[in-house]
């Protein structure tokens, strides 16, 4: 048993009409989940998707800080704060992550191989932010070896751009890659591991920029990618869930986050028992957890 983690971000539940990209959008599933139609089955993918709390019970606009330290930890981050926070985890939600963080609790509980699947580059190392995401304190939390481009170029990670354009960019001596060698790569890493997590971001500035045209284009490219990991991915031993920590993209009439439900997409192994568990972000953690821990025990 194993589980693939794949985070986007600011990917809410939208209303049709012409400010939700998805709308009219060919080539747009899995991601293509509008409110009030019903999201049981995904078409053609056999694959369940969950309506996900992402306001966990605050008022205010779900942000990034609190909605991500929630979904890797299993604390509801902004009641502990009483606030959502947006950007970068604030030193309350650092400790948290310490403390929660899902990769530890997968480590302590003998989960092997555990991996950040995201590719970090050499600047990210020699001068180090000031502020680091939530993913990468929770990846800290557990001593864990973080990916290199370096690995990107033997087919060992995947980054956050999958296409690798923004490497290129960046003059990094890195091939441009399609949605579909990004999934071969992908699910390579996640046929190797026990936990895989890998996140994606560029919806989210998408959103903020409320650039319709790159949406289409966004969307498509990374619907594509879904599609073929999940081709590639042994589904008979993997869960591959899909969420996010609050709604954006979906609704380019605003430059603001939405309070928008997330839609939580699970396929493969024990499909129905994880997407039955999960009604907020809160319960992402524990429903890995407890379904790699299953799976221990039995085997034991």
């Amino acid at each position: 048993m194993s589980v693939v983690l794949f985070f986007i971000d600011g990917l809410g539940i939208g209303s049709r009409g012409i400010a939700n990209p998805f709308d009219g959008l060919a080539n747009s599933a899995p991601l293509a989940v509008f409110k009030n139609e019903a999201p049981s089955m995904l078409d053609g993918l056999d694959g369940v998707v969950v309506p996900t709390d992402a306001c966990l019970g605050i008022e205010g606009r779900p942000q990034s800080a609190s909605g991500q330290t929630t979904i890797l930890t299993g604390v509801n981050a902004p009641a502990l704060l009483g606030y959502h926070k947006q950007g970068f985890p604030n030193r309350a939600l650092l400790e948290i992550i310490r403390e929660h963080s899902l990769f530890l609790k997968l480590k302590n509980a003998g989960v092997a191989p555990i991996t950040f699947a995201n590719a970090y580059t050499k600047r990210f190392f020699a001068d180090r932010p000031r502020w680091v995401s939530a993913t990468t304190a929770a990846v800290e939390a557990a001593g864990l070896t973080f990916r290199t481009v370096d690995d990107l170029r033997n087919g060992r990670a995947v980054f956050q751009d999958f296409t690798n354009r923004i490497l290129i960019e960046w003059g990094e001596d890195v091939p441009l890659r399609t949605a579909h060698e990004a999934a071969e790569v992908l699910a390579a890493i996640a046929n190797q591991s026990e936990f895989t997590l890998y996140e994606y971001f560029i919806t989210d500035k998408i959103g903020h920029a409320q650039d319709m045209e790159a949406a289409r284009a966004v969307l498509q490219n990374l619907a594509l990618l879904i599609r073929q990991m999940l081709a590639h991915v042994d589904l008979a031993r993997t869960s591959v869930i899909l969420t996010s920590d609050h709604g954006n993209i979906e609704d380019l009439s605003s430059h603001n986050h939405t309070l928008n439900e997330v839609p939580t997409m699970v396929w493969g192994a024990n499909r129905d028992s994880i997407a039955s568990r999960i009604k907020s972000l809160a319960d992402i953690t524990p429903a890995i957890v407890e379904s790699l821990t299953e799976k221990a025990t039995a085997s034991g």
